[in-house]
């Protein structure tokens, strides 16, 4: 059986989502079902900031980004749910960019 992960107002959700191709990342608020931030290697294509697909730089790129957005919103603490992905490779790198940018979980 499943753990089912929830956020809250207080710490909302960072959901990570990873195709072959792209990563994305979304902050929801499952209280409200609102998606408060969210970025992705497509977002970040578009503006140039990197080539490619989605590798662990991109996927660095991704959590900074995050990261910063949250702490503009105020957001310090969160829930992290990686899907049914395991802890390694392109959702590590975006997990360890975020907590280096200042947001807990």
């Amino acid at each position: 059986m499943k753990k089912i992960i929830k956020g809250t107002p207080d710490r909302p959700r960072l959901y990570i989502f990873r195709s072959n191709k792209h990563i994305y990342g979304q902050i929801i608020d499952d209280t409200r079902n609102k998606i408060l931030i969210t970025r992705s290697s497509l977002s970040v294509k578009e503006n140039n900031q990197v080539t490619g697909h989605a590798n662990c730089n991109t996927s660095k790129t991704i959590g900074k980004l995050i990261a910063q957005a949250c702490i503009d919103k105020g957001i310090q603490k969160i829930v992290f749910d990686r899907g049914k992905h395991i802890y390694h490779g392109r959702i590590k790198a975006l997990a360890e960019s975020a907590r280096k940018a200042g947001i807990e979980f």
